[in-house]
């Protein structure tokens, strides 16, 4: 994907996480030029892990009427085994060493979200076909810095270096979230957040992960 596709889709992503329809209908037009559909529909079909369903159907909608274009036929006929074991392989690549303590946290809060976690999240959406990990990380931290989540958006800085993302395309994502953000103090609190962990990464240091 090149520079100012990505640049596109990070946006949109952001301004779905926003909520402003203006700005969401805005960034879709800028996408639809350059951003092929099925990078823009797995993007926004992802959102619902971090927005919910009302966000995601809202979106798609929009993106439906605006494109003129239709959903592409469903390729991924996997069961929900298989689900549950990519799902494991994408969060492991996410969180690295810290994967293990990641799924105990989860079960602390409540067995089932880990299920959801693993299966639904990563092995059903984030471990689908149509964009690359690396892209769908970045598209995560834009969600999550324009939404104000920290302890998500810490994990999400830390495991898109993990996916595979330069330091630079990250720090992008990043603003591309927090130039919806109002609050000056989430912004600097968000910038801080993300220097902590390049200090972090570029010392080898794994900390406490979150969900």
């Amino acid at each position: 994907m090149s520079g100012e596709a990505l640049r596109a889709l990070l946006s949109l992503c952001a301004a779905v996480a926003a909520g402003d329809r203006e700005k969401r209908q805005t960034a879709m037009r800028l996408a639809a030029e350059v951003v092929s559909p099925i990078a823009v529909e797995e993007a926004l079909l992802q959102s619902y892990l971090f927005l919910g369903f009302p966000a995601a159907l809202t979106a798609l909608a929009e993106w439906r009427d605006l494109s003129g274009t239709r959903p592409a036929p469903e390729t991924d006929t996997a069961d929900p085994e298989e689900w549950r074991l990519r799902g494991e392989a994408v969060c492991r690549t996410v969180y690295g060493r810290a994967y293990d303590k990641l799924r105990g946290n989860v079960r602390r809060v409540h067995p089932a979200m880990d299920d959801w976690m693993i299966q639904e999240g990563y092995g059903k959406v984030l471990a689908r076909q149509g964009l690359d990990l690396e892209t769908r990380e970045l598209c995560i931290v834009a969600i999550l810095s324009a939404t104000g989540w920290e302890p998500q958006l810490h994990s999400h800085l830390r495991g898109a270096l993990h996916a595979g993302c330069s330091c630079s395309s990250v720090a992008e994502a990043l603003e591309a979230g927090l130039a919806l953000v109002e609050d000056g103090t989430w912004r600097d609190d968000a910038r801080s957040l993300w220097k902590k962990v390049q200090c972090g990464y570029a010392s080898r240091f794994e900390g406490d992960w979150e969900a």
